[in-house]
This record gives C-alpha cells, structure tokens and sequence, in this order.
C-alpha cells in the first residue's frame, strides 16, 4: 500500500502531522512524533482530528 502524503504542520518540537490518502481512498492524518518521544507514528480518522482541532490549540493554527 502506498500512501499519498502531504506535511499539513510541523511542529517546534520536531512532531509532524501529515494529510494521508491510501490506495483505497481513504483519508486521516498521521502524526509522527520526535524522536526524543519515540518516533512512533500513529493514524487518526480524519472526523477524529477535526474534532480535535476544536480542542487544541496547536491544531488550530493549521493552514486552510
């Protein structure tokens, strides 16, 4: 599976936040941390994160 990827934000602490679309059309985002967290990467539906937006301040400074 290839995964369709564009930088959408990238934080001072070196975390990433990247707007995915796979083979099969879906689309989320895919956050990926820093390595002094971990490095991990993990996938959010996209209705997920837009409800999170509404939480938190670093994701509403997002271009769009």
């Amino acid at each position: 599976m290839s995964d369709h990827q564009r930088e959408i934000y990238h934080s001072e602490n070196g975390d990433r936040w990247l707007l995915c679309r796979d083979d099969d059309g879906r689309v989320f985002v895919l956050h990926k941390a820093n390595l002094s967290s971990g490095g991990t990467a993990t996938e959010i539906e996209l209705g997920d994160f837009l409800e999170e937006a509404k939480q938190a301040p670093s994701i509403k400074r997002l271009p769009g």
